[in-house]
């Protein structure tokens, strides 16, 4: 909705003051169906030559995802943080072996299934089982599951972040694009010299409106699509750091509560529950979760 809302004031306010100083729309609405599809064309053209297809799919997914805003909300992380509890909870009372069932198969877990959101999202359940599993092959030095999982952590993060990075190139290229599309503009014109000054101003007017274009695609959607989808990535990052400081803090001897309440501070600061939220949601859990 924001994203929505600026688009518009910004092409309200530059619209707006253009009108108001006295310009005339109708030089520009006549060039801007040409311009629009030499330097659309010509960025659609070229994000296609300098990506490949995943990361294509990323930025057209991106785009969606930058409009919805971040998936995970205050909600999730509570339900993050008990579901850990109750999967570190089961391993201190009942041993490793009780917990194989639930990450080996965490469509039929009970424990998984409790918290519908986060069991929907397979990356998340992937990376939760994966190094809940390790522990049970005897990798349960805190030391280096913490190093495995940084690089693993630092590594979907390089790739989340494919498409952000591709738009950002792209929002970039516009202003270029735009030169481009005035450029062949004055070759017209050029090409009509003979005409009267009131057809060869017309026809430069319409020219500029590619630089003009170029730049404003640019700077008020491109770009900040391109930033807006970044934040979003490093936002739902978040959600696997909280993952990440609870299973190192198991692995370090602490009790449930206490890993739970390391990942709480690793909740970013607008998602976070406070400890007795926290406290609230833990107790009301089901009592034969971890059974």
């Amino acid at each position: 909705m924001l994203i929505i809302i600026g688009i518009i004031l910004t092409m309200g306010m530059v619209f707006g003051g253009y009108v108001i100083a006295g310009g005339k729309m109708a030089p520009i609405l006549k060039a801007l169906p040409l311009e629009g599809m030499m330097i659309g064309g010509a960025g659609l053209g070229s994000f296609f030559v300098g990506n490949g297809g995943s990361t294509l799919k990323k930025a057209g997914s991106g785009l969606g995802k930058a409009f919805k805003g971040p998936k995970w909300k205050a909600e999730d992380y509570t339900a993050l943080l008990s579901l850990l509890f109750i999967l570190t909870k089961l391993i201190k009372s009942k041993g490793v072996i009780a917990l194989e069932a639930h990450i080996e198969n965490p469509h039929d877990s009970k424990i998984f299934q409790n918290f519908p959101k986060v069991a929907a999202d397979h990356h998340v359940v992937e990376f939760i089982c994966d190094y809940l599993r390790m522990t049970t092959m005897n990798f349960d030095d805190p030391h280096q599951v913490e190093d495995v999982l940084l690089k693993d952590l630092e590594k979907h993060h390089h790739e989340e972040s494919e498409g952000a990075h591709a738009l950002a190139i792209l929002g970039e290229a516009f202003p270029a694009l735009g030169i481009v599309a005035a450029v062949l503009g004055i070759v017209k014109t050029m090409g009509s010299i003979d005409q009267p000054v009131e057809i060869l101003g017309a026809m430069i007017g319409g020219a500029l409106v590619g630089t003009f274009l170029g730049i404003l695609i640019s700077y008020t959607i491109a770009s900040p699509l391109a930033s807006r989808l970044q934040q979003i990535v490093d936002e739902e990052g978040h959600f696997f750091d909280v993952i990440r400081d609870i299973i190192i803090a198991h692995l370090h001897g602490h009790a449930p509560q206490i890993s739970v309440e390391i990942g709480r501070k690793s909740v970013p600061g607008i998602y976070q529950p406070t400890f007795y939220e926290l406290d609230e949601a833990l107790n009301e859990l089901p009592n034969d979760l971890a059974q």
